[in-house]
């Protein structure tokens, strides 16, 4: 069968929809949880440095105990001494951060 006032271009346009309609159906079905066969995921050796190194971190504690005690020890035998000049660089240094943030 033979239709007429069908050119090249006609055809290779549909080609490419038929092609694009492939495409867009394997990406629905992927991200639908179907996987294809050819996805991997290879990590890098940077990438599971930064894992174990999280997890190291994880592990830590939020509190440091003993440097905690060591200060109130200090603080109660009248040893611990605090620069001004110090805590004001901070508290304007905080502040920047909170301003430019």
């Amino acid at each position: 069968m033979k239709i007429s006032g069908i050119n090249d271009a006609t055809v290779q346009m549909m080609q490419q929809y038929q092609k694009n309609d492939g495409l867009k159906q394997e990406a629905e079905r992927t991200v639908a949880g179907v996987a294809s066969p050819r996805e991997k995921v290879d990590l890098s050796t940077r990438a599971k440095d930064v894992q174990a190194i999280r997890n190291a971190v994880a592990g830590m504690p939020d509190i440091r105990e003993e440097k905690v005690q060591e200060l109130k020890d200090r603080i109660e035998a009248g040893t611990y001494n605090v620069s001004g000049e110090k805590i004001a660089e901070k508290i304007v240094g905080e502040s920047l951060l909170d301003i430019f943030a």
